[in-house]
């Protein structure tokens, strides 16, 4: 998608990163990342951010096609995080005369990143509501603190009314991925801007009193059609509701055992009328997918055999995972098991109880080492309760 015109005077010149294994170090990217950059070219040229340094030739080859010998004005930063911060050095070397437009705290930041940056007589400092004419197109500033970092804003484009979201909006996956929006952008949300629903729903409503014609996010496609929908996703995620009506059965096993409980449960879920049951073996599974199947769906099954006195050390994980993005809004069920001293169910239940709004199956389904024969009725009675 290399230099594709956008819309009049709008080019997209950001790259695809095929190469990387681990997104911030710890998601998995099986289709890669798109690293996306834009340019307006009107009496004023302006760049809308850069690209990780990794990919900072290929995004440089890019715009200078674009720019076909003329010389940038303008480097708009809507976030410092390296992925799209990372080739503003090199930028800034090569167009000397070129001035950053940004606010006050990307300034304050951008230092941290760049140590021997000279920004003297190159800062154009920029609010909330403020605005930049380039010409024909003008640029007006929304900031979008903790959105997901404390810097971050967007800029909406009156002329062709598009919103620059930054990395609202975005997903896993290079943009020639043929696949549906939302799975990776759910997953991609929920991980990394989960925790600040609040400050989501700040710059929700301010879109709101936008004209939006076109959202163009730092990763993944640009949303030219149907914006309500995504829009309602992000209000979805961002309030904590539930986006679907299933079971999501998270769980850890040493011999097979606890498997063969939620299994077993799972089972007569299905026999009962449930329509959609989820399972994942937090051992082996991707931990980022199994936080975003706990969001996605209205109930929640934990099952851990007890382990030095706790919880398996993967159910630990996972559940240190929901807490740190606010998880909320959700019935959870539980299953133990204890070959001596079951201990897992209580310490999950105490663990889930200090979130907000959560309802609490109490009676918890205790297995003592192998599912028996006398096991099944607990079993049906969880079940009962998550479908009630």
């Amino acid at each position: 998608m290399n230099n594709n015109r956008l819309c009049e005077n709008i080019y997209y010149i950001g790259v695809d990163d095929k190469d990387i294994d681990l997104f911030e170090g710890q998601y998995i990217v099986p289709n890669g990342l798109s690293y996306n950059s834009y340019v307006i070219m009107d009496d004023k040229i302006a760049v809308m951010d850069t690209v990780d340094l990794r990919k900072c030739d290929e995004w440089e080859q890019n715009l200078e096609r674009v720019l076909n010998g003329k010389t940038p004005d303008y480097l708009v930063v809507l976030h410092m995080e390296p992925d799209h911060a990372g080739s503003i050095g090199k930028f800034l070397q090569k167009y000397k005369s070129a001035k950053v437009v940004a606010n006050n705290r990307t300034f304050q930041m951008m230092p941290q990143f760049f140590e021997d940056l000279d920004l003297t007589d190159r800062q154009v400092v920029v609010g909330e509501g403020d605005e930049l004419s380039l010409g024909q197109h003008s640029l007006s500033f929304v900031l979008a603190p903790m959105v997901h970092w404390p810097e971050v804003m967007m800029v909406y484009e009156k002329k062709e009314k598009i919103l620059f979201s930054a990395d609202a909006f975005g997903k896993f996956g290079a943009l020639d991925t043929d696949e549906e929006w939302d799975c990776e952008a759910r997953r991609y949300y929920l991980n990394i801007v989960g925790k600040y629903g609040a400050q989501v729903q700040t710059v929700l409503k301010k879109a709101a009193g936008l004209d939006i014609a076109k959202i163009f996010p730092l990763h993944g496609p640009m949303l030219t059609e149907n914006l309500g929908y995504y829009l309602n996703k992000y209000d979805i995620w961002s309030s904590y509701r539930p986006e679907d009506e299933g079971i999501f059965i998270a769980y850890t096993s040493i011999y097979g055992n606890t498997k063969n409980a939620a299994e077993k449960l799972k089972e007569i879920l299905q026999q009962k009328g449930a329509k959609c049951v989820v399972m994942a073996d937090l051992a082996r599974c991707d931990m980022a997918e199994a936080l975003e199947d706990a969001f996605r769906y209205d109930r929640l099954v934990l099952a851990s055999p007890t382990y030095d006195g706790g919880m398996f050390p993967y159910m630990e994980t996972f559940i240190n995972r929901l807490k740190s993005k606010n998880f909320q809004n959700r019935k959870v069920g539980f299953i133990e098991n204890g070959s001596w001293a079951p201990m897992a169910g209580k310490k999950m239940m105490d663990e889930m109880a200090s979130l907000k709004n959560m309802t609490l199956i109490e009676n918890k389904v205790t297995i003592k080492s192998a599912v028996k024969k006398e096991d099944i009725a607990q079993l049906e009675k969880l079940a009962d309760a998550l479908l009630a």
